[in-house]
């Protein structure tokens, strides 16, 4: 899920560096079944495709339909299977039972508006934090029976550099990121018995249509051009000076799914270039 915003294009980044061209992370996930929220782009999307890639049954999620399916087409071919699942994750009832029999859930459905707190509508808000935190309990809740039945499972919550740190005009998702830092750690301590692992993944900028609608909100809270909000704004902090590409997170949660990552839990892989090195 995404504010509604008008997309615009994110300039070239600094010094591009290349996403994997091929999975990099040994997986076998053939018989498992995984869920993916806001599957239809952006970071969703690449984690779709790679627990795919890697044998799973993949439960694609999201409340854009034509993105699930054109997401379909390109998973065609794949050693697994995707099913397009049309959910918006706000039906916390109906998010709960789609994740009943799954083995990995990777929780990435996000929104974002950036607002001076006194100008921030406490109804995005509340959809925020519904969405970003209250989903993402009712998800590993509805998860969990079948991961304590089998003795494993593996749960990846997409959560960002602002989980770590603060940035001015983000109270929601700023909030939202925190709290599920936290979450992350309530359920590696609860899973740790029963072979569920729990771990949050923190990128900082990654190129997807959620940054790019970023940049007008951006440009107009610090009162710059829109073609300086990537070098000045969201690459200020980052000592490497580019945008993170899907496919780079895609195999951070590769690596926590996999058997090299099972003592890793209650964690948090921080992927932001630098940013929280300061």
């Amino acid at each position: 899920m995404t504010a509604p915003r008008t997309p615009r294009t994110v300039p070239p980044s600094p010094a591009p560096g290349p996403a994997p061209s091929a999975p990099a992370v040994p997986l076998d996930l053939a018989g498992r079944t995984a869920l993916v929220t806001g599957a239809a782009g952006g970071i969703g999307r690449a984690c779709a495709l790679r627990l795919a890639a890697a044998g799973a049954e993949v439960r694609a999620v999201d409340r854009d339909a034509e993105g699930l399916r054109r997401l379909a087409e390109r998973a065609e071919g794949l050693p697994g299977a995707l099913k397009q699942v049309h959910l918006d994750l706000t039906d916390l009832d109906a998010a709960e039972r789609a994740a009943t029999g799954t083995d990995v859930l990777v929780n990435n459905a996000g929104l974002q508006l950036v607002r001076p707190i006194q100008d921030f509508p406490p109804d995005v808000f509340r959809t925020v934090l519904t969405v970003m935190l209250e989903a993402p309990f009712r998800l590993v809740r509805g998860a969990l029976p079948h991961m304590y039945d089998r003795g494993w499972g593996r749960i990846v919550n997409i959560s960002s550099v602002h989980g770590l740190r603060a940035s001015a005009y983000k109270s929601a998702y700023v909030s939202a990121k925190h709290g599920l830092e936290g979450l992350s750690k309530v359920v590696a301590l609860e899973g740790a018995a029963h072979g569920v692992t729990s771990n949050c993944v923190n990128p900082a900028y990654v190129r997807t249509p959620l940054v790019e609608r970023q940049i007008a909100d951006q440009s107009e809270a610090h009162g710059i051009p829109a073609d300086r909000v990537v070098s000045e704004v969201m690459l200020a902090d980052a000592a490497v000076k580019r945008l993170i590409e899907p496919e780079e997170v895609a195999e951070a949660v590769a690596y926590l799914c996999g058997p090299q990552a099972s003592f890793v839990t209650g964690a948090s892989l921080v992927m932001d270039g630098g940013w929280t090195a300061h």
